[in-house]
């Protein structure tokens, strides 16, 4: 039997096959409005280059959930080519948004190579980029969907969720932009919100709600049996990452946490602002969001003195037990199936990376 990474690997790489053609579909509908080949080429390089190299959780999530909501353990090629479709579709998404906010951000690099706006001669080009990578999203959709019934609901759904996840990115951008830090902006509440609608929604509600609409599965009271689970567990995975950020290895997640540094507004200094003495509030506002490693040892050390450590670990277990309790209880009657946030769960808990 092939090992669990070489599974992974094979399925990683016939996602990554199938995006060929999803390109050449693109290139197609450019060439039908007579762009110049210097233009068709420029696309094609600005899509490969923000689409195929991050981990494509999201995207490959379409094709397992489907297999699941059908029962089959191999897809057809026409049913893994739609389903790729939809997956391929999250990715270029995820690609509009990480190019916008590498320019918001003045960030240096993504994915371990430079941002897309600081390669040679791209710059302020890459807003227009970002934009017909978002748009090339509904081009797919009318090539490979428009005869089906459920066709404008996938729209609306990629719509939504888009406007969903921009929402959630306006309230981080005005509670904690990198160069004015005020704590007294912060909050759970805030945090809650931010990380539901700039995370949950699209990275773990909108890849499963695609493969029910394809799979015929897409009830209203299907979808929100879905929704009710997978926005919390899409919320405990970013609170989970806020904690790697602080708390993880380093060697084992691959990065060195900035999150102090950079005056996130994540769930560990919200925690500890919760909880703080007025000394120890002091040091945070003294010195969260300072570039030096001095304040960063000062602002861990108050973490560490309020045990928000513990904290995160009561939290985890605490949110896992209650998704587990709404798992056991979904209602399987009308073709939804508990495997498909038991999958989901069972990626996240106790992660390490």
């Amino acid at each position: 039997m092939a090992s669990k990474s070489a599974i992974t690997g094979a399925k990683k790489d016939k996602f990554i096959a199938a995006f060929d053609s999803l390109v050449d579909d693109l290139l197609d509908i450019l060439k039908s409005y007579n762009i110049s080949p210097e233009a068709t080429a420029w696309f094609k390089e600005s899509v490969f280059y923000n689409a195929v190299g991050g981990k494509l959780n999201r995207g490959i999530s379409v094709v397992d959930t489907y297999a699941i909501l059908t029962g089959k353990d191999e897809l057809s090629d026409a049913e893994y080519k739609r389903c790729a479709v939809l997956g391929w579709g999250i990715e270029l998404l995820q690609a509009f948004f990480l190019v916008s906010d590498d320019i918001m951000d003045s960030s240096k690099t993504r994915r371990g190579q430079p941002c897309w706006y600081l390669q040679p001669k791209v710059g302020m080009i890459a807003i227009n980029d970002a934009f017909m990578m978002e748009t090339s999203i509904y081009m797919l959709l009318k090539k490979h969907f428009r005869q089906e019934p459920y066709y404008i609901d996938l729209i609306e759904l990629f719509q939504e969720t888009t406007f969903q996840t921009e929402l959630g990115q306006l309230l981080d951008l005005i509670t904690a932009p990198e160069d004015d830090v005020d704590l007294s902006k912060f909050s759970l509440a805030k945090h809650s919100f931010i990380v539901i609608y700039k995370t949950a929604f699209y990275s773990f509600y909108l890849p499963v709600a695609l493969a029910m609409y394809m799979a015929g599965v897409s009830s209203e009271a299907d979808l929100k049996q879905a929704k009710d689970v997978l926005i919390p567990l899409g919320e405990y995975f970013q609170i989970q990452d806020d904690y790697l950020d602080c708390y993880g290895d380093p060697e084992v997640i691959g990065k060195i946490g900035t999150d102090i540094m950079d005056n996130k507004c994540s769930w560990i200094i919200n925690k500890a602002l919760q909880k703080a003495s007025p000394a120890q509030r002091k040091v945070l506002d003294d010195n969260y969001g300072q570039k030096n490693a001095e304040a960063e040892a000062r602002v861990k050390a108050v973490f560490r003195e309020l045990d928000i450590k513990q904290d995160y670990l009561a939290y985890e277990e605490d949110v896992v037990s209650r998704l587990r309790e709404q798992i056991a209880a979904v209602d399987e009657s009308r073709g939804f199936k508990g495997e498909v946030l038991t999958a989901f769960l069972s990626k996240i808990y106790k992660r390490q990376k």
